[in-house]
């Protein structure tokens, strides 16, 4: 019994602890708080413009801290080098960075008999520029070389067989790295010996001799002293140099990224504009060719276990061993290997067809942008595509900025969430009150899409509405006039026949007016000021906030008396924005419908305020700090329209009378 009373408590203690959490997981999120309009939350936030930091004034700031700072953001070796991982990744790079560099070998060698230069020339482009883009580069797997593309040669039996065996070779290896890649403490480098056995059956076989399979020959040693560029080059050379730096940046930069999202590290664009600037800058002194990155060798060198920077610096290094003492160990290496490897790690970036099928799923846009940037690239050339491609992604960018998504926002049942009635049934309209949104922000170029939509989502014609109310209005005036006209004649002809009894009918006039309180029209025996009171007087009428209704008028009503715009999307407003946004409001109000913004942010509130689009008419007030927030105003206070039609008749019919 003792034991059972004490567990008791215990147990109802628990029960206790799981009804309260259970009621904590049920309960409501439940707010109350005032209605704020924008003044009301700039007096409860406080807000202030924020403070503007001047870049230059930083950049004139002189101290240690900041050059210290500004040596490691230049010369990111500095950041990244003390923190290598050498146990996990030394031998990675080490293999990698001897893989690149025997392809680079033969490669640089070619590009330069291309070129119609010395071959030992491709080598010094081999290795200044790499180990340069070492020092500043920041991306870990790009391979910097010169890129030239050529026409392939005649093909013989020996090369075909020679690069056939050697893609099998490196498949087979690449296939056992994937199936074992658990097993394995690091990947087989297939391509590394590959190389050392194909050079190795090369020489022993003398496939030189007997089968006419191109090797990469003799390599001259020893290296150049700089030599300053010949200026008298540099207008010849300016309109070529600038394509080849906007098409080198965009290769590099565009592998760079693709190799930092695979690895998950991240690329300073500008610091690799530096790089290459650098490495460009200080290879041209040593008689370089220009330089970007090798898609073929960034491949090769991911794929051989590259980790960082430091492959780069090894193959860079590697050939300059090459240069001074060992290019004559690869003589006998067949140049149809290394078109093999270059081929077997392609086939990465060639899969990138199959992405077709995903874009077409997932956004059709970039799905055209790719089509379109692959076909000017082959018809137009390289240079000439990459312009093609980059014009039309910035007129696509307009034209899907001219084409968002507009909708009628209603409120979620018992939420203060309001989302588009047409994708969620259970959103219902607000009654009397209309909300509008935009997807995109309102500017120059699509300002005018957004009042067309606005009108028509609204379901009211308000350009007809507001053309008929002035026809009628105008219509109304010259009724009017016309009236004061016949009145004015028929006061004349009494006064002719009369004679002096007119000014007593007159004075009786005006007695009669002043005792009727009627203040705005007197008699006068001159007929020009009697038409300028009479047109004083129709200009008056016409203003009449009874007399201009749309009901007095026997125009249709809008079924809501607010509009709510929902600016949630802008991100800033220009200047024809501004006038657009003025005239939704003109126009609304026009029709007897009030108009209020919601959910602005504070950079757009205040290029609202630089833009003097707040006034008198147009007050923070109508601003309000969320959708729900202008609903509720706008419910507790509709515009008032009037009901009965005597009241709306009554003052006309007695501007009429008595004038």
């Amino acid at each position: 019994m003792g034991l059972a009373d004490a567990s008791g408590p215990r147990d109802t203690q628990a029960l206790l602890s799981a009804t309260q959490a259970m009621e904590l997981r049920r309960r409501d999120y439940h707010m109350e708080r005032p209605l704020l309009n924008q003044e009301h939350l700039e007096e409860l936030g406080r807000w202030g413009s924020a403070p503007r930091t001047r870049q230059w004034q930083t950049w004139l700031q002189c101290s240690r801290a900041r050059a210290y700072a500004l040596l490691l953001q230049h010369l990111p070796v500095l950041v990244w080098l003390p923190r290598y991982p050498v146990r996990d990744w030394l031998l990675g790079d080490l293999l990698s960075g001897l893989s690149v560099a025997i392809m680079q070998l033969p490669q640089g060698l070619a590009y330069a008999l291309l070129a119609g230069l010395p071959p030992v020339f491709g080598l010094y482009s081999s290795f200044y520029p790499v180990f340069i883009y070492f020092l500043f580069g920041t991306s870990r797997h790009i391979s910097v070389v010169l890129e030239v593309c050529w026409k392939l040669p005649q093909s013989k039996v020996g090369t075909v067989v020679t690069a056939a065996v050697a893609g099998v070779v490196l498949v087979v290896v690449k296939l056992l790295n994937d199936k074992l890649q658990q097993q394995l403490p690091m990947p087989i480098p297939g391509e590394l010996l590959t190389l050392i056995g194909a050079t190795g059956i090369s020489y022993g076989m003398g496939l030189k001799h007997r089968f006419e399979v191109d090797v990469v020959g003799n390599i001259p040693a020893g290296l150049v002293p700089p030599v300053a560029p010949n200026t008298q080059l540099f207008s010849k050379l300016v309109g070529s140099a600038f394509t080849i730096a906007v098409v080198g940046f965009a290769i590099a930069i565009s592998l760079g990224k693709i190799f930092a999202l695979r690895h998950a590290y991240r690329v300073d664009s500008n610091q690799e504009l530096v790089a290459l600037g650098l490495s460009n800058l200080i290879g041209g002194i040593f008689q370089c060719f220009p330089v970007s990155c090798s898609m073929s060798r960034s491949l090769v060198q991911e794929s051989t276990g590259g980790n960082s920077q430091v492959a780069g610096a090894i193959s860079s290094l590697f050939i300059l061993l090459i240069i001074v003492k060992l290019g004559e160990l690869f003589h006998d290496l067949p140049k149809a290997v290394l078109a093999a490897i270059i081929i077997v790690n392609l086939k990465g970036m060639l899969r990138q067809l199959s992405d077709m099928r995903s874009l077409w799923k997932a956004n059709r846009a970039d799905l055209l942008i790719w089509l379109v940037t692959f076909t000017a690239t082959i018809l137009l050339n390289l240079d000439l595509g990459l312009v093609v491609a980059v014009i039309f992604s910035l007129l696509l960018v307009v034209v899907r900025t001219q084409m968002p998504h507009y909708s009628v926002l209603g409120q979620v049942p018992d939420t203060d969430i309001y989302r588009d009635v047409a994708e969620y049934s259970e959103a219902k309209e607000v009654p009397g009150v209309k909300v509008f949104r935009s997807s995109a922000t309102v500017y120059f170029a699509n300002a005018e899409f957004y009042s067309d939509a606005l009108k028509q989502r609204c379901g009211v014609d308000v350009d007809f509405l507001i053309s008929q109310k002035k026809k009628l209005l105008k219509k109304q005036e010259q009724l009017k006039l016309k009236q004061l006209q016949k009145e004015e004649k028929l006061q004349k002809q009494a006064a002719s026949s009369k004679g002096t009894s007119v000014s007593i009918n007159v004075n009786t006039s005006l007695e009669d007016m002043r005792s009727n309180n009627v203040e705005d029209c007197k008699m006068m025996v001159s007929s020009g000021d009697k038409m300028e009171d009479a047109t004083a007087s129709g200009q008056e009428d016409s203003k009449a906030p009874d007399g201009s209704t749309l009901k007095a008028l026997g125009l249709p009503q809008p079924d809501f008396h607010s509009l709510i715009l929902d600016l949630g999307a802008l991100s800033f407003v220009d200047t024809v924005c501004l006038k657009s946004l003025k005239n939704i409001f003109h126009d609304f109000r026009e029709i007897e419908v009030e108009v209020y913004m919601a959910a602005c942010h504070s950079p757009v509130v205040s290029q609202l305020e630089a833009g003097h689009f707040f006034d008198a008419s147009i007050t923070k007030k109508h601003l309000f700090a969320s959708v729900h927030d202008a609903v509720t105003f706008a419910l507790q206070h509709p515009r008032p329209v009037p009901d009965s039609p005597v009241s709306v008749s009554r003052p006309l019919a007695c501007r009429a009378l008595f004038c």
